[in-house]
């Protein structure tokens, strides 16, 4: 039979589960939520995984790859990533093979960042999940929305460009340097601009540019 404390204990768990269980229900729905609200989610966060990275000789390969594998929700096979970068948690990044990331490159991921195989990114490009509601009073606690960003296969992305929250890059596209990308880009295209959009599709002609 439980005792008084332990029926106690049970009952203040149930009520704690319960509320972040409404959280995230809430922030898969992509509505606003608070840092209050989220801040269960806390344990998650490789801060102090990501700040060894960044601080760990280039020789040093099996403890790079080490620490990428804890610091990441998964991450295929000869990955490269350059130091520094940063993550907001970092255990929401799920990342395929043969991925490049040049410096500075920055994941806003209190949601999901898939990227699929191949993918190529140039130095000080920022993957965001969350964004901010316009108006102040619903920014009180940090009040924000996370929507989850997907990049396909042989995806590049040009420096300095910024993918926002819900954004989905398809196969083989190429996003142009400094772009801001708040849409859709659908597959084999060249997208450039703030805000990103598709310039051309990319075709069998682009086998044959810089070859001689």
């Amino acid at each position: 039979m439980l005792g008084a404390d332990e029926i106690s204990e049970r009952s203040v768990f149930a009520v704690s589960h319960g509320r972040e269980e409404a959280v995230l229900a809430r922030i898969n729905k992509g509505l606003v939520y608070t840092e209050s609200e989220a801040a269960f989610q806390a344990p998650r966060r490789r801060t102090e995984q990501i700040f060894e990275y960044n601080h760990t000789p280039p020789g040093e390969t099996e403890k790079r790859r080490a620490l990428l594998t804890a610091i990441f929700g998964s991450v295929g096979e000869r990955t490269v990533l350059l130091p520094p970068f940063n993550a907001g948690f970092g255990s929401n990044v799920y990342i395929g093979d043969d991925f490049f990331g040049n410096v500075n490159l920055t994941f806003v991921d209190d949601v999901d960042i898939r990227i699929g195989d191949g993918v190529m990114i140039a130095p000080s490009v920022t993957l965001t999940t969350t964004g901010h509601p316009v108006h102040p009073a619903r920014r009180v606690d940090f009040g924000r929305f996370s929507e989850p960003i997907v990049i396909e296969d042989k995806v590049w992305i040009g420096s300095n460009a910024v993918v926002l929250p819900g954004v989905r890059i398809g196969y083989g596209s190429v996003i142009g340097a400094g772009s801001v990308v708040s849409r859709d880009i659908p597959p084999m295209t060249v997208a450039v601009g703030t805000p990103c959009r598709v310039l051309r599709a990319i075709t069998d002609e682009d086998l044959a540019t810089r070859t001689g």
